[in-house]
């Protein structure tokens, strides 16, 4: 089937936009990649030159799962990556344009991305749900007690005395309550923590979802969601595209644009620039 014209495409997304009852928005990877967040091309390679000259890296989020064999070497990197992505910028201006966009609209967003580029572009924290974490948090590595701690002073305090790739062992976080190691609040095994806000903005999430998905006018903004988890995003809004025939995706992906065929009637998917086309539907 050809492609729909970028214009009519466009403005199909404007009326359904302006039409709807509720907006969720729904944000993976390839919303902080097109918002400039660099993981693997230039920015990566100079910030982590080093790095990978000893150990080949080819990206900066394969280096997250390296085996290293000391937890001074380990949290040495850590520390460079959470400040590179998730204390050093500010809101991207993707990230703003998108804010504009929904801002005055009945919104909710749920991210498996863990930058907080959502916080800071002003999205209202009650209206968000940051599935897999927060790169500026740190809980228990086995989440003896279910709660996080912001990890900003001990980033600061690893970077300062970091040498040769690793740091002393008295900069190292230590969990106040078992005294063993601390880990980066992000989901990779099983002991991630599922705090008292994390399961607060669940239900929050669900209870939005549960208003307006199923039955009312919603417009499934789907930014950048690939195949590493589909199960978070990607598949609940095809269910809902498939049970809502008042529900509409507008899905953002170069690389993924097409669903099933039974939600391509209610599905307007971009594959163009994602900034050209959040900029076009704020026209």
């Amino acid at each position: 089937m050809a492609q729909i014209d970028f214009k009519e495409r466009i403005e199909r997304a404007r009326e359904r936009l302006a039409a709807a009852d509720a907006v969720v928005v729904g944000a993976g990877a390839g919303l902080s990649a097109a918002a400039g967040l660099d993981y693997s091309g230039p920015a990566f390679k100079k910030e982590f030159a080093d790095y990978i000259d000893r150990y080949h890296f080819p990206d900066l989020y394969s280096s997250s799962f390296y085996d290293f064999p000391t937890e001074e070497e380990r949290w040495a990197r850590w520390a460079r990556h959470i400040d590179y992505i998730r204390f050093r910028p500010d809101a991207m201006p993707l990230y703003t344009e998108l804010f504009n966009l929904v801002k005055n609209k009945n919104y909710f967003v749920i991210t498996t991305n863990v930058d907080a580029q959502f916080r800071k572009a002003g999205f209202d924290p009650d209206r968000l749900f940051e599935v897999q974490g927060d790169y500026g948090m740190m809980q228990c590595a086995t989440g003896c007690h279910p709660k996080l701690y912001s990890n900003k002073e001990t980033v600061d305090e690893i970077l300062k005395h970091s040498h040769n790739l690793t740091v002393d062992s008295k900069y190292l976080p230590v969990c106040p309550e078992c005294g063993g190691n601390m880990d980066v609040h992000v989901r990779k095994n099983q002991y991630f923590v599922q705090d008292e806000a994390w399961n607060e903005a669940a239900m929050r999430y669900e209870n939005f979802m549960n208003r307006y998905a199923d039955r009312q006018r919603v417009v499934m903004l789907e930014l950048g969601i690939g195949y590493n988890t589909p199960a978070i995003i990607r598949y609940p809004f095809e269910r809902i595209a498939y049970q809502n025939p008042q529900a509409t995706i507008v899905r953002l992906n170069a690389e993924y644009p097409h669903g099933p065929v039974e939600t391509a009637s209610r599905t307007i998917s971009f594959t163009e620039n994602m900034g050209e086309v959040i900029n076009q539907l704020n026209q």
